[in-house]
């Protein structure tokens, strides 16, 4: 499995990589079906204080793309948010094929 951070309109350091990376790495535990997860980070306004905006595209055998969105002033608690729901979706997809669709 695959995990790309990418940051729009800042610079993703070293700290915020590694840290998206071990948070993602629970969406995948969450289901075998997992081949790729995309982290976009961008920031609303360019000043000191602002906005960061996380988008997660998660990639799944049998399904298209989820995709979750996180808006928040911390940037970590963002990734925090973002996370969260990435592995709800994946997660309430895989007791609906667990389930059989009923």
């Amino acid at each position: 499995m695959r995990i790309e951070v990418i940051g729009r309109g800042l610079e993703v350091t070293e700290a915020i990589r590694s840290y998206a990376t071990t948070k993602l790495e629970h969406v995948a535990k969450h289901f075998d079906g997992v081949s790729g997860i995309v982290l976009t980070i961008s920031k609303q306004d360019h000043h000191h204080k602002g906005s960061y905006d996380v988008e997660v595209v998660t990639s799944v055998v049998k399904h298209e793309p989820f995709v979750c969105h996180a808006k928040n002033e911390d940037v970590y608690a963002a990734i925090d948010q973002a996370e969260q729901k990435a592995t709800r979706q994946v997660t309430e997809f895989k007791n609906r094929l667990r389930e059989g669709g009923r």
